[in-house]
């Protein structure tokens, strides 16, 4: 678990980090999200003990990390956005390094070959690191930061440089990690935060400005609960029979995308979920149902909004349609 309590950083004038707080659970991947600048990376490197805090506490599983930090970065492994990798060294070398700088007491071999295992990196241990792909050097990063068997993992934008096949492996194994460890999952790949963690932290110029989960976080910051669909069928009927459900405020005919073919947007009562009702009424009148979907925010509108107070373009290109 990772507790983080008014933390703040100064540098001279200027606050890097402004009195932040929030937590992230055991089992819970957390995304960590913000615009370059923002004080994320400097969260960060406080809480893996690299820099100090001028005030407040990081604590990892109870234990403070300016107080006790050897024995809080014995709970941590740490992915940094560059992996600290020795390219002269084999695979196999630089684990069994890390291994012994860690002081690890977990026996070496079988925890090794789990690692190794687990990564996918077994049939490399034996090449020079610096022959590697960039996919296989992110995943001996990894690898390094799971030795000693850490409850708590800190990944800095760890599918960087990717290619889109190793991108997805990586995000499956983070998954996969999140079951049996604390993750922080720092990237600026939007669809990655929301397809990877279970709630987001978002900061910007110094201060947390959300924390929830993204469909919580989606759902507030929209201005309405609207819908947006797509029939098969006349206008006009279309328009008198979704009227006549009485969960639905207002039905706004939008445009004929094909021919018999109109786009509407649906303003249902508040609180109210009118999905069912419009399928049933439209399968009543055998008018096909071609689409439907929310006009709730995306993650990158909500982060927009989140960073500079409004969404790009007042969200212009939605206007257009």
């Amino acid at each position: 678990m990772i507790e983080v309590q008014n933390l703040s950083k100064n540098y001279g004038s200027n606050k890097a980090v402004d009195d932040i707080s929030f937590c992230a659970e055991e089992g819970e991947i957390l995304g960590f999200l913000g615009p370059n600048g923002a004080g994320k990376s400097t969260t960060m490197n406080i809480l893996t003990g690299y820099i100090s805090s001028t005030s407040g506490r990081a604590l990892i599983d109870g234990i403070d990390v300016l107080e006790d930090p050897i024995a809080a970065k014995r709970q941590i492994g740490y992915l940094p956005e560059y992996p600290p990798l020795y390219p002269d060294m084999t695979v196999d070398g630089y684990l069994k390094f890390v291994y012994n700088l860690k002081k690890c007491r977990l026996p070496r071999n079988s925890h090794l070959n789990e690692i190794c295992d687990l990564v996918k990196i077994s049939d490399v241990r034996s090449r020079a690191i610096r022959n590697l792909s960039k996919g296989y050097r992110q995943r001996v990063g990894l690898a390094q930061a799971l030795v000693g068997n850490p409850g708590t993992l800190i990944l800095d934008e760890p599918t960087v440089g990717l290619d889109p096949k190793q991108i997805i492996e990586i995000r499956s194994l983070i998954k996969k990690l999140g079951k049996n460890h604390t993750v922080i999952f720092s990237s600026h790949i939007l669809p990655e935060i929301q397809a990877v963690c279970d709630r987001i932290v978002v900061i910007n110029k110094g201060r947390i400005v959300a924390n929830e989960k993204a469909s919580t976080l989606a759902a507030g910051l929209s201005e309405n609960a609207s819908l947006r669909i797509r029939v098969e069928g006349s206008e006009i009927e279309t328009k008198k029979l979704l009227g006549s459900i009485h969960q639905i405020k207002r039905v706004i005919p939008l445009r004929e995308t094909e021919k018999g073919v109109f786009e509407y947007e649906i303003e249902p009562k508040k609180g109210e979920d009118v999905r069912r009702e419009i399928f049933k009424k439209l399968s009543s009148r055998n008018y096909p149902l071609l689409m439907m979907k929310s006009n709730e925010l995306t993650l990158e509108e909500v982060f927009l909004k989140l960073v500079t107070g409004d969404i790009y373009g007042n969200m212009k290109n939605k206007e257009e349609k």
